[in-house]
């Protein structure tokens, strides 16, 4: 029975961890509208509305070279590292993510997961999101294409161990975000507590809708030093993990608006993602 347990756990942590934990940010929800139909809780599900993305505000300024890197803690020790590397091209601003487990956890489920992505500085939108997974055995390689034009977006996914592959077509409004980039678009936006920032986000072959709600603001310690911060909870009415926990975002209160903690409280556990060091490189 441990055995058992202790596999469940290696399971939800390596789909979690890294990357597919920060995707989860802008994927958790409450009561759903088709959900809250069949409690009996609305006799019709409310028509969904997709707000329009907003530009970046005029005076943010988007790092040029950056890199941040972050320890990853699960319960009481350290089981990865994650690094976004954030370089800005004319006016489309690259995101690169790394995670990769260490230790203990290394050894019995190596994960070694990468993703690219991007948007326009000007307008926000995505430009394309494209990632490789390698946990364990499993190796799946996805890129998602976005053509404003034609209202689609296209994700084609190869599974490099078996040879098999599929392709996927969904529409989507003018201007969507997509799961990694949507973290630093959102900090090109006005943080007032209380209030939220909301966009769409492509998720799953679906547009979802995310509300950045505005809590409070902290000051935390991480191993790269003190900050003061606002802290900001990322929620959507719909989402591939919906129901299963909460997420909170903490940027630095001032003008870069830089991510320094990420926190994952799920229904198995918490992770948190710890600001190690940010370089300009």
């Amino acid at each position: 029975m441990k055995a058992t347990r202790e596999g469940f756990d290696l399971t939800i942590f390596r789909r979690l961890l890294f990357f597919p934990a920060l995707s989860a940010v802008f994927g958790l929800a409450g009561v759903s509208s088709a959900h809250a139909q069949i409690l009996g809780l609305g006799a019709k599900p409310a028509p969904v509305v997709i707000p329009t993305l907003q530009p970046p505000v005029p005076e943010y300024v988007f790092p040029q070279h950056q890199t941040l890197t972050f320890t990853v803690d699960w319960r009481v020790f350290t089981a990865g590292t994650a690094v976004f590397q954030i370089e800005q091209q004319g006016t489309t601003e690259k995101v690169t993510a790394t995670g990769d487990t260490v230790g203990a956890v290394n050894m019995l489920f190596p994960v070694v997961d990468r993703f690219q992505a991007g948007f326009d500085t000007k307008t926000g939108c995505s430009t394309g999101f494209s990632k490789q997974l390698q946990e364990g055995r499993r190796k799946v390689n996805t890129d998602l294409t976005f053509n404003y034009d034609t209202g689609k977006q296209m994700q084609y996914e190869k599974n490099m161990v078996k040879g098999t592959s599929k392709s996927q077509t969904a529409s989507i409004p003018a201007c969507v975000a997509d799961s990694l980039s949507a973290i630093f678009y959102a900090a090109s936006q006005k943080f007032v507590v209380g209030q939220d920032v909301k966009f769409p986000l492509a998720d799953a072959m679906r547009t979802v809708t995310v509300a950045m709600k505005v809590e409070a603001k902290e000051e935390i310690k991480t191993p790269a030093g003190t900050f003061q911060t606002i802290r900001v909870q990322p929620t959507a009415d719909e989402g591939v993990v919906k129901n299963r926990g909460h997420i909170w975002i903490w940027y630095t209160d001032d003008a870069r608006h830089l991510p320094v903690q990420i926190r994952a409280k799920l229904f198995w556990g918490t992770i948190t993602f710890h600001l190690q060091s940010a370089e300009a490189k």
